[in-house]
Protein backbone atom coordinates (compact mmCIF):
# COMPACT_ATOMS: atom_id res chain seq x y z
CA UNK A 1 0.00 0.00 0.00
CA UNK A 2 1.56 3.14 -1.05
CA UNK A 3 2.05 5.94 1.93
CA UNK A 4 -0.91 8.31 1.44
CA UNK A 5 -0.54 11.62 -0.25
CA UNK A 6 -2.12 15.16 1.21
CA UNK A 7 -1.76 18.77 0.27
CA UNK A 8 -0.68 20.98 -2.27
CA UNK A 9 1.85 19.89 -5.25
CA UNK A 10 1.47 15.80 -3.72
CA UNK A 11 3.32 16.14 -0.76
CA UNK A 12 4.01 12.53 0.68
CA UNK A 13 3.64 11.89 4.25
CA UNK A 14 5.40 9.03 6.07
CA UNK A 15 3.89 5.83 7.73
CA UNK A 16 4.58 4.34 10.58
CA UNK A 17 6.06 0.79 9.80
CA UNK A 18 3.87 -1.06 12.30
CA UNK A 19 0.77 0.69 10.04
CA UNK A 20 1.77 -0.69 6.62
CA UNK A 21 -0.66 -3.23 5.13
CA UNK A 22 0.71 -7.01 4.61
CA UNK A 23 -3.09 -8.36 3.88
CA UNK A 24 -2.41 -8.28 0.11
CA UNK A 25 1.26 -9.13 0.35
CA UNK A 26 0.88 -12.77 -2.01
CA UNK A 27 3.13 -14.81 -3.81
CA UNK A 28 2.76 -16.76 -6.99
CA UNK A 29 3.75 -20.63 -7.15
CA UNK A 30 5.50 -21.07 -10.38
CA UNK A 31 4.56 -24.69 -9.67
CA UNK A 32 8.17 -25.98 -9.77
CA UNK A 33 9.25 -26.98 -6.24
CA UNK A 34 12.79 -26.44 -6.38
CA UNK A 35 11.90 -23.26 -8.28
CA UNK A 36 9.61 -22.01 -5.83
CA UNK A 37 12.10 -23.10 -2.37
CA UNK A 38 14.83 -20.67 -4.09
CA UNK A 39 12.48 -17.79 -4.71
CA UNK A 40 11.21 -18.35 -0.89
CA UNK A 41 8.48 -17.96 1.18
CA UNK A 42 6.27 -16.04 3.18
CA UNK A 43 4.17 -16.79 6.22
CA UNK A 44 0.79 -15.88 5.13
CA UNK A 45 -2.62 -16.70 7.38
CA UNK A 46 -0.80 -20.01 9.18
CA UNK A 47 0.68 -21.20 5.64
CA UNK A 48 4.14 -20.66 3.88
CA UNK A 49 3.43 -19.29 0.55
CA UNK A 50 6.54 -20.14 -2.27
CA UNK A 51 6.99 -18.35 -5.32
CA UNK A 52 7.48 -15.30 -6.96
CA UNK A 53 6.62 -12.17 -5.78
CA UNK A 54 3.88 -9.78 -7.75
CA UNK A 55 5.70 -6.53 -8.40
CA UNK A 56 9.27 -8.17 -8.04
CA UNK A 57 12.18 -8.52 -10.86
CA UNK A 58 14.36 -11.77 -10.65
CA UNK A 59 17.68 -11.99 -12.23
CA UNK A 60 18.48 -15.45 -13.37
CA UNK A 61 22.41 -16.07 -14.94
CA UNK A 62 23.83 -19.04 -15.39
CA UNK A 63 26.21 -20.74 -18.36
CA UNK A 64 25.21 -21.02 -21.98
CA UNK A 65 23.07 -24.52 -22.24
CA UNK A 66 22.22 -24.93 -19.07
CA UNK A 67 18.82 -24.56 -18.95
CA UNK A 68 17.99 -21.00 -18.23
CA UNK A 69 15.61 -21.07 -21.03
CA UNK A 70 14.11 -24.39 -20.45
CA UNK A 71 13.39 -23.71 -16.60
CA UNK A 72 11.32 -20.06 -17.45
CA UNK A 73 9.47 -21.76 -20.23
CA UNK A 74 7.97 -24.53 -18.15
CA UNK A 75 7.30 -22.03 -15.25
CA UNK A 76 5.87 -19.39 -17.41
CA UNK A 77 3.33 -22.75 -18.68
CA UNK A 78 2.39 -23.41 -14.94
CA UNK A 79 2.23 -19.44 -13.68
CA UNK A 80 -0.31 -18.82 -16.05
CA UNK A 81 -2.31 -21.42 -15.95
CA UNK A 82 -2.62 -20.09 -11.94
CA UNK A 83 -2.29 -16.54 -12.88
CA UNK A 84 -3.33 -15.44 -16.02
CA UNK A 85 -1.12 -13.90 -19.42
CA UNK A 86 2.70 -14.35 -19.27
CA UNK A 87 4.87 -12.67 -21.68
CA UNK A 88 7.75 -14.40 -22.97
CA UNK A 89 9.82 -11.97 -24.86
CA UNK A 90 12.95 -13.10 -27.04
CA UNK A 91 15.82 -11.39 -28.81
CA UNK A 92 17.80 -14.56 -29.30
CA UNK A 93 15.17 -16.85 -30.74
CA UNK A 94 12.50 -16.86 -33.01
CA UNK A 95 8.85 -17.56 -32.01
CA UNK A 96 9.22 -20.60 -34.35
CA UNK A 97 12.47 -22.02 -31.78
CA UNK A 98 9.99 -20.84 -28.92
CA UNK A 99 6.74 -22.72 -29.82
CA UNK A 100 9.54 -26.14 -30.99
CA UNK A 101 10.81 -26.18 -27.54
CA UNK A 102 7.37 -25.74 -25.74
CA UNK A 103 5.86 -28.95 -28.07
CA UNK A 104 9.08 -30.91 -26.89
CA UNK A 105 8.00 -29.80 -23.04
CA UNK A 106 4.44 -30.35 -23.61
CA UNK A 107 3.42 -27.03 -22.58
CA UNK A 108 -0.14 -25.41 -24.45
CA UNK A 109 -1.33 -22.80 -21.78
CA UNK A 110 -3.23 -20.43 -23.95
CA UNK A 111 -1.89 -17.57 -21.97
CA UNK A 112 1.50 -17.75 -23.06
CA UNK A 113 2.53 -14.92 -24.80
CA UNK A 114 5.54 -14.88 -27.55
CA UNK A 115 7.26 -11.74 -28.79
CA UNK A 116 10.43 -11.34 -30.24
CA UNK A 117 11.71 -7.80 -29.90
CA UNK A 118 14.52 -6.23 -28.54
CA UNK A 119 13.52 -2.53 -28.72
CA UNK A 120 12.05 -1.85 -25.00
CA UNK A 121 9.98 1.02 -26.41
CA UNK A 122 7.83 -1.43 -28.50
CA UNK A 123 7.95 -4.08 -25.37
CA UNK A 124 6.52 -1.47 -23.46
CA UNK A 125 3.43 -1.10 -25.74
CA UNK A 126 3.58 -5.08 -25.99
CA UNK A 127 3.32 -5.24 -22.43
CA UNK A 128 0.46 -2.11 -22.02
CA UNK A 129 -1.67 -4.32 -24.31
CA UNK A 130 -1.16 -7.78 -23.13
CA UNK A 131 -1.32 -6.93 -19.09
CA UNK A 132 0.52 -10.16 -18.16
CA UNK A 133 1.13 -10.79 -14.50
CA UNK A 134 4.98 -12.40 -15.49
CA UNK A 135 7.79 -11.12 -18.35
CA UNK A 136 10.02 -13.29 -19.12
CA UNK A 137 12.94 -11.16 -21.18
CA UNK A 138 15.22 -13.64 -22.87
CA UNK A 139 18.12 -11.80 -22.53
CA UNK A 140 18.53 -8.44 -21.30
CA UNK A 141 21.72 -8.51 -22.94
CA UNK A 142 19.98 -8.25 -25.83
CA UNK A 143 17.46 -5.25 -25.17
CA UNK A 144 17.90 -1.93 -26.29
CA UNK A 145 16.53 1.90 -25.55
CA UNK A 146 16.65 4.16 -28.11
CA UNK A 147 17.23 7.29 -25.72
CA UNK A 148 20.48 5.21 -24.67
CA UNK A 149 24.32 5.24 -26.12
CA UNK A 150 26.03 2.02 -26.82
CA UNK A 151 25.36 -1.47 -28.77
CA UNK A 152 22.91 -4.02 -27.08
CA UNK A 153 24.42 -5.77 -23.97
CA UNK A 154 26.76 -2.76 -23.30
CA UNK A 155 27.15 -1.03 -19.69
CA UNK A 156 25.06 1.72 -20.84
CA UNK A 157 22.16 -0.08 -22.44
CA UNK A 158 21.91 -2.94 -19.69
CA UNK A 159 21.77 0.11 -17.00
CA UNK A 160 18.87 1.72 -19.05
CA UNK A 161 16.99 -1.08 -19.55
CA UNK A 162 16.95 -2.92 -16.18
CA UNK A 163 16.08 0.41 -14.73
CA UNK A 164 12.88 0.58 -17.57
CA UNK A 165 11.97 -3.10 -16.84
CA UNK A 166 12.44 -2.20 -12.81
CA UNK A 167 9.85 0.83 -13.34
CA UNK A 168 7.82 -1.81 -15.39
CA UNK A 169 7.52 -4.45 -12.71
CA UNK A 170 6.87 -1.57 -9.89
CA UNK A 171 4.40 0.53 -11.61
CA UNK A 172 1.88 -2.92 -13.00
CA UNK A 173 2.94 -4.74 -10.69
CA UNK A 174 3.83 -7.56 -12.46
CA UNK A 175 6.47 -9.72 -11.85
CA UNK A 176 9.61 -9.82 -14.16
CA UNK A 177 12.60 -12.48 -14.72
CA UNK A 178 15.73 -11.30 -16.70
CA UNK A 179 17.95 -13.80 -18.74
CA UNK A 180 21.32 -12.70 -17.91
CA UNK A 181 24.69 -13.80 -19.69
CA UNK A 182 27.84 -15.03 -17.61
CA UNK A 183 31.58 -13.55 -18.89
CA UNK A 184 34.06 -16.70 -19.23
CA UNK A 185 35.21 -16.23 -15.43
CA UNK A 186 31.71 -17.14 -14.42
CA UNK A 187 30.74 -13.66 -13.03
CA UNK A 188 27.38 -12.17 -14.35
CA UNK A 189 28.17 -10.31 -17.02
CA UNK A 190 27.48 -5.83 -17.63
CA UNK A 191 27.68 -3.35 -14.69
CA UNK A 192 27.47 -4.49 -11.54
CA UNK A 193 24.50 -2.43 -10.99
CA UNK A 194 22.65 -5.02 -12.91
CA UNK A 195 22.84 -6.97 -9.43
CA UNK A 196 21.55 -4.01 -7.26
CA UNK A 197 18.57 -3.20 -9.28
CA UNK A 198 16.84 -6.57 -8.96
CA UNK A 199 15.24 -7.73 -6.20
CA UNK A 200 16.74 -11.40 -6.58
CA UNK A 201 19.76 -12.94 -8.06
CA UNK A 202 19.71 -16.92 -9.01
CA UNK A 203 22.66 -18.08 -10.63
CA UNK A 204 22.13 -21.37 -12.56
CA UNK A 205 25.29 -23.86 -12.29
CA UNK A 206 26.16 -27.34 -13.31
CA UNK A 207 28.05 -29.35 -15.72
CA UNK A 208 26.61 -29.21 -19.06
CA UNK A 209 27.89 -33.26 -19.90
CA UNK A 210 25.92 -34.13 -16.60
CA UNK A 211 22.22 -34.22 -16.17
CA UNK A 212 22.19 -32.43 -12.64
CA UNK A 213 21.95 -28.29 -12.28
CA UNK A 214 21.97 -26.77 -9.32
CA UNK A 215 19.74 -23.32 -9.08
CA UNK A 216 21.42 -20.61 -6.29
CA UNK A 217 19.87 -17.77 -4.96
CA UNK A 218 23.11 -15.32 -4.52
CA UNK A 219 21.13 -12.51 -3.22
CA UNK A 220 17.00 -12.54 -2.25
CA UNK A 221 15.15 -9.30 -1.05
CA UNK A 222 12.45 -12.27 -0.48
CA UNK A 223 13.78 -15.18 0.97
CA UNK A 224 17.43 -16.58 1.96
CA UNK A 225 20.52 -16.37 -0.24
CA UNK A 226 22.63 -19.30 -0.59
CA UNK A 227 19.53 -21.49 -0.87
CA UNK A 228 19.28 -24.04 -3.56
CA UNK A 229 16.98 -25.97 -5.74
CA UNK A 230 18.46 -29.08 -7.45
CA UNK A 231 17.34 -30.42 -11.33
CA UNK A 232 17.91 -32.88 -13.77
CA UNK A 233 18.05 -32.34 -17.06
CA UNK A 234 16.06 -34.78 -19.18
CA UNK A 235 13.97 -35.39 -22.76
CA UNK A 236 10.86 -33.41 -21.03
CA UNK A 237 12.82 -30.61 -19.44
CA UNK A 238 14.04 -29.79 -15.92
CA UNK A 239 12.60 -32.07 -13.17
CA UNK A 240 12.96 -31.07 -9.61
CA UNK A 241 14.77 -33.35 -7.33
CA UNK A 242 13.29 -33.71 -3.94
CA UNK A 243 15.87 -35.85 -2.68
CA UNK A 244 18.96 -34.35 -3.58
CA UNK A 245 21.44 -36.14 -1.24
CA UNK A 246 20.07 -39.66 -2.19
CA UNK A 247 21.21 -39.02 -5.88
CA UNK A 248 24.09 -37.72 -5.66
CA UNK A 249 25.18 -40.83 -3.50
CA UNK A 250 23.21 -43.12 -5.58
CA UNK A 251 25.93 -43.73 -7.87
CA UNK A 252 29.08 -44.10 -5.14
CA UNK A 253 31.15 -47.59 -4.14
CA UNK A 254 31.85 -48.74 -1.31
CA UNK A 255 34.57 -48.94 0.56
CA UNK A 256 37.55 -47.10 -1.98
CA UNK A 257 39.83 -45.39 -0.95
CA UNK A 258 39.49 -41.47 -1.37
CA UNK A 259 36.18 -41.00 -1.27
CA UNK A 260 34.19 -39.41 1.73
CA UNK A 261 31.17 -38.59 2.27
CA UNK A 262 30.33 -35.27 3.96
CA UNK A 263 27.35 -33.10 4.81
CA UNK A 264 27.22 -29.32 3.86
CA UNK A 265 24.78 -26.64 4.11
CA UNK A 266 22.83 -25.01 1.10
CA UNK A 267 20.62 -22.11 3.20
CA UNK A 268 18.37 -24.16 4.67
CA UNK A 269 19.05 -27.77 3.13
CA UNK A 270 21.50 -30.30 4.50
CA UNK A 271 22.96 -31.74 1.33
CA UNK A 272 25.21 -34.95 1.42
CA UNK A 273 27.93 -35.12 -0.98
CA UNK A 274 30.65 -37.53 -1.78
CA UNK A 275 34.33 -35.64 -1.90
CA UNK A 276 37.17 -37.95 -3.88
CA UNK A 277 40.45 -37.32 -3.87
CA UNK A 278 43.17 -39.45 -6.00
CA UNK A 279 46.90 -39.26 -5.24
CA UNK A 280 49.93 -40.53 -7.46
CA UNK A 281 53.11 -40.26 -7.96
CA UNK A 282 54.10 -37.26 -10.00
CA UNK A 283 56.50 -37.24 -12.98
CA UNK A 284 56.58 -33.82 -13.32
CA UNK A 285 58.60 -30.77 -11.73
CA UNK A 286 55.48 -29.42 -10.26
CA UNK A 287 53.07 -31.75 -9.34
CA UNK A 288 49.81 -31.36 -10.10
CA UNK A 289 46.92 -29.75 -7.97
CA UNK A 290 43.44 -30.07 -8.71
CA UNK A 291 40.63 -29.53 -7.58
CA UNK A 292 36.53 -29.38 -9.07
CA UNK A 293 33.41 -28.37 -6.90
CA UNK A 294 35.98 -26.80 -4.40
CA UNK A 295 37.83 -23.88 -4.04
CA UNK A 296 41.17 -23.76 -4.89
CA UNK A 297 42.68 -22.15 -2.28
CA UNK A 298 40.91 -23.80 0.59
CA UNK A 299 41.86 -26.96 -0.75
CA UNK A 300 45.58 -26.19 -1.38
CA UNK A 301 45.77 -25.25 2.61
CA UNK A 302 44.06 -28.07 4.02
CA UNK A 303 47.24 -30.38 2.04
CA UNK A 304 49.80 -27.97 3.39
CA UNK A 305 48.57 -28.74 6.80
CA UNK A 306 48.10 -32.63 6.03
CA UNK A 307 51.86 -32.41 5.26
CA UNK A 308 52.88 -29.66 8.25
CA UNK A 309 50.61 -31.18 11.43
CA UNK A 310 50.15 -34.81 10.22
CA UNK A 311 53.47 -35.58 8.11
CA UNK A 312 52.01 -36.92 5.30
CA UNK A 313 54.09 -36.28 2.70
CA UNK A 314 52.13 -35.10 -0.51
CA UNK A 315 55.10 -32.92 -1.87
CA UNK A 316 56.07 -35.38 -4.98
CA UNK A 317 52.36 -36.15 -5.86
CA UNK A 318 50.20 -35.27 -7.89
CA UNK A 319 46.40 -34.66 -6.15
CA UNK A 320 43.36 -34.25 -8.09
CA UNK A 321 40.32 -33.53 -5.67
CA UNK A 322 36.32 -33.98 -6.76
CA UNK A 323 32.94 -33.08 -5.65
CA UNK A 324 30.80 -36.21 -7.52
CA UNK A 325 27.72 -34.74 -9.18
CA UNK A 326 29.04 -31.52 -10.39
CA UNK A 327 28.00 -29.92 -6.86
CA UNK A 328 30.40 -27.16 -5.81
CA UNK A 329 30.81 -26.49 -2.26
CA UNK A 330 32.48 -23.41 -1.00
CA UNK A 331 31.90 -23.48 2.93
CA UNK A 332 34.58 -24.25 5.03
CA UNK A 333 32.82 -27.02 6.75
CA UNK A 334 34.19 -29.75 4.30
CA UNK A 335 37.85 -29.38 4.92
CA UNK A 336 38.04 -32.94 7.18
CA UNK A 337 36.65 -34.60 4.41
CA UNK A 338 38.92 -33.68 2.06
CA UNK A 339 41.85 -34.31 4.70
CA UNK A 340 40.68 -37.94 5.04
CA UNK A 341 39.60 -38.14 1.38
CA UNK A 342 43.09 -37.58 0.27
CA UNK A 343 45.35 -39.44 3.49
CA UNK A 344 43.29 -42.01 2.45
CA UNK A 345 44.29 -42.09 -1.13
CA UNK A 346 47.66 -41.69 -0.14
CA UNK A 347 47.70 -44.43 2.33
CA UNK A 348 45.52 -46.79 0.20
CA UNK A 349 43.11 -47.13 2.64
CA UNK A 350 39.26 -46.42 2.50
CA UNK A 351 36.79 -44.56 5.24
CA UNK A 352 34.15 -46.64 6.59
CA UNK A 353 30.93 -46.44 3.49
CA UNK A 354 28.46 -45.83 6.17
CA UNK A 355 30.38 -42.72 8.08
CA UNK A 356 30.03 -39.08 7.34
CA UNK A 357 32.32 -36.10 8.20
CA UNK A 358 32.32 -32.91 8.87
CA UNK A 359 34.92 -30.39 10.43
CA UNK A 360 36.67 -26.79 9.50
CA UNK A 361 40.54 -27.25 9.45
CA UNK A 362 42.46 -24.55 11.05
CA UNK A 363 45.98 -23.97 10.17
CA UNK A 364 47.27 -25.24 13.25
CA UNK A 365 45.94 -28.48 12.69
CA UNK A 366 42.68 -28.31 14.98
CA UNK A 367 39.36 -28.97 13.81
CA UNK A 368 36.62 -26.45 14.04
CA UNK A 369 33.12 -26.93 15.07
CA UNK A 370 30.57 -26.51 11.94
CA UNK A 371 26.90 -24.65 12.59
CA UNK A 372 23.81 -26.66 12.30
CA UNK A 373 25.46 -29.86 13.08
CA UNK A 374 22.44 -32.03 14.08
CA UNK A 375 20.37 -30.50 11.33
CA UNK A 376 23.35 -32.41 8.84
CA UNK A 377 23.79 -35.21 11.05
CA UNK A 378 19.91 -35.73 11.04
CA UNK A 379 20.16 -35.94 7.16
CA UNK A 380 23.06 -38.15 7.26
CA UNK A 381 21.08 -40.84 9.98
CA UNK A 382 17.78 -40.55 7.64
CA UNK A 383 20.00 -42.12 4.43
CA UNK A 384 21.29 -44.98 6.15
CA UNK A 385 24.73 -43.93 7.80
CA UNK A 386 25.83 -45.16 11.36
CA UNK A 387 29.17 -42.89 12.29
CA UNK A 388 30.41 -39.35 12.54
CA UNK A 389 33.26 -37.97 13.02
CA UNK A 390 32.47 -34.60 14.07
CA UNK A 391 34.67 -31.84 15.98
CA UNK A 392 34.59 -31.89 19.75
CA UNK A 393 32.79 -28.72 20.26
CA UNK A 394 30.04 -30.21 17.90
CA UNK A 395 30.02 -33.65 19.96
CA UNK A 396 29.58 -31.49 23.53
CA UNK A 397 27.05 -29.31 22.09
CA UNK A 398 24.89 -32.15 21.06
CA UNK A 399 25.24 -33.81 24.16
CA UNK A 400 24.49 -30.58 26.14
CA UNK A 401 21.11 -30.72 24.09
CA UNK A 402 20.08 -33.60 24.52
CA UNK A 403 20.23 -34.56 20.58
CA UNK A 404 19.50 -38.33 19.75
CA UNK A 405 20.95 -39.76 16.89
CA UNK A 406 19.20 -43.60 17.18
CA UNK A 407 21.77 -46.12 15.36
CA UNK A 408 24.69 -43.09 14.84
CA UNK A 409 27.96 -43.89 16.84
CA UNK A 410 29.90 -40.17 17.03
CA UNK A 411 33.42 -39.72 16.82
CA UNK A 412 34.55 -36.57 18.42
CA UNK A 413 38.34 -34.90 17.37
CA UNK A 414 39.93 -31.85 17.98
CA UNK A 415 42.78 -31.91 15.55
CA UNK A 416 43.23 -33.77 11.74
CA UNK A 417 46.15 -36.11 13.51
CA UNK A 418 43.69 -37.48 15.77
CA UNK A 419 41.09 -37.96 12.79
CA UNK A 420 43.78 -39.55 10.60
CA UNK A 421 44.16 -41.74 13.62
CA UNK A 422 41.45 -42.87 14.41
CA UNK A 423 39.90 -43.44 11.55
CA UNK A 424 42.90 -45.24 9.50
CA UNK A 425 45.06 -46.36 12.73
CA UNK A 426 47.98 -44.97 14.02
Amino acid sequence: MPPPRSGEGGRVEAQRLRDVNLDDFKRWPTGISELDRVLGSTPHEGVNLSGVVPGSIVLLAGDPGIGKSTLLTQAADNISQVVGPVLYVSGEESAQQIRSRSKRLGISSPDVFVLNETDIDMLDTAIENTRPNVVVVDSIQTMRAVDSTGAPGSVAQVRACADRFLRTAKTLGCAVFLVGHVNKEGAIAGPRVLEHTVDAVLQFEGDRSQAYRILRAVKNRFGSTNEIGVFEMGGMGLTPVENPSALLLSERHGNEPGSVVTATLEGTRPLLVEVQALVAPSHLTQPRRSTTGLDYNRATMVLAVLEKRVGIRLGAQDIFLNVAGGVKVTEPGVDLAVALATAGSRADLAVNPETVVLGEVGLSGEVRAVPHAERRLQEAARLGFRSAVIPSRNARSLKENGTELPGMKITAVSTVREAVELTFGS
